[in-house]
């Protein structure tokens, strides 16, 4: 095989490679899209339905719904904001949305005596949006 043979066979497949795995970064966009907004509603709920969350005698961790109700709106908002800015697969919007994501996990752990249910799975889903993007997030970037 001649030197410009294989220059093409090897450049069709990191192609393969990186086409097969970009799938993944937009999965994490669009799931970041979709658990800020997630996240903005149940901040609404939380400061304008102030009966719609129960919490227990020991409460909520630092803040009372209010304050927790203002720090997902913040969060969510900008979350989604991060996850549209990933599909430009630019580096700032790869370490944000890394940021913002691990952010709002932690918010919701912090909520766990509110909604339990929704706290871990959004736990979770945060934590596979940070692995795609880490692990996959120069791909779409290249």
């Amino acid at each position: 095989m001649s030197e410009r043979t294989e220059e093409y066979a090897a450049a069709r497949h990191r192609e393969r490679e990186r086409s097969a795995w970009i799938g993944w970064i937009w999965f994490g966009a669009v799931m970041l899209v979709l658990l800020g907004l997630f996240t903005v509603i149940f901040g609404l709920v939380a400061l304008f339905q102030e009966n719609y969350y129960v919490v227990g005698p020991e409460g909520l961790l630092v803040f009372d719904l209010t304050g927790w109700g203002w720090i997902h709106l913040i969060l969510g908002a900008l979350a989604t904001a991060a996850g549209f800015a990933l599909f430009s697969g630019a580096a700032w919007a790869r370490v944000t949305a890394v940021v913002l994501a691990a952010l709002n996990a932690i918010s919701q752990f912090a909520f766990l005596p509110a909604y339990p249910v929704w706290s871990l799975i959004a736990i979770a889903l945060d934590v596979l949006v940070m692995w795609a993007i880490v692990v996959h997030g120069r791909e779409l970037g290249d």
